[in-house]
């Protein structure tokens, strides 16, 4: 099953000059959905095969090695997915050539703050000939404004913001503010406004199945972990 922020992670690993020790390091995981063992969702993954948009995940350096990360759902269920590190002062030449594609139209998905009005658009353009990109910047609050102020190449596409209607029931991490979401429920919604109503139907079912395995794993972790009583973030 393809899934470009797991060949992301992977490859960090490869290039990594040191390990990676996240809480809950020892846990016995599933090599795909990152969950434990005993709760693998692989199974009820359903891929939007019909779906006429597609993603790009720029992520900050850490995001992709978390097993918490939503990202990484969006890649199971939408095909046509890329997934890039983020880096100030090198950028990769794959990530410039996707957005020169004019195969694509690429929209940033971000909250309205403090950036120009222009920018933003309250709806999903269908050009024809091309298909909607939407870049996630995925990371923390912190990262994610620091990834699209200090990065020039994203600086000519607009912008979508997501208002959600009720607050967040992403509750694997602790967000800064309380109506911040998930990066894989803002996609849900994303998808929603593009009329990608199958993809969007089947990432939030992803998201759900992926949310209660993960915290019905924290609370029997015990039973999970071996030799170790710490878990992961």
């Amino acid at each position: 099953m393809k899934n470009a922020v797991l060949a992301l992670r992977a490859k960090q690993l490869e290039t990594s000059k040191r390990e990676f020790n996240a809480r809950g390091g020892k846990m016995i995981r599933c090599d795909h959905c990152l969950l434990a063992v005993n709760y693998c969702i692989c199974a009820g993954i359903e891929v939007a095969m019909q779906c006429q948009s597609a993603v790009c995940m720029l992520m900050s350096h850490n995001e992709s090695y978390k097993p918490s990360n939503t990202g990484r759902l969006i890649a199971d269920i939408i095909p046509d997915h890329y997934a890039f590190r983020w880096q100030r002062t090198e950028v990769e030449p794959e990530l410039l050539a996707l957005l020169a594609n004019p195969a694509y139209q690429g929209i940033i998905v971000f909250p309205q703050d403090n950036l120009p009005a222009e920018r933003f658009i309250t709806s999903v353009p269908r050009e024809l000939g091309k298909k909607p990109l939407f870049i996630f910047l995925d990371g923390t609050w912190r990262e994610a404004k620091r990834m699209i102020r200090k990065s020039p190449y994203l600086d000519n596409l607009p912008i979508i913001s997501i208002t959600p209607d009720k607050l967040s029931e992403y509750k694997l991490r602790v967000a800064a503010f309380d109506n911040h979401l998930g990066t894989a429920e803002v996609a849900i919604l994303v998808l929603e406004l593009a009329g990608e109503h199958d993809a969007a139907t089947k990432l939030e079912q992803h998201f759900i199945d992926f949310r209660e395995a993960y915290l019905a794993g924290k609370r029997n972790k015990g039973e999970l972990l071996r030799g170790s009583s710490s878990e992961d973030e």
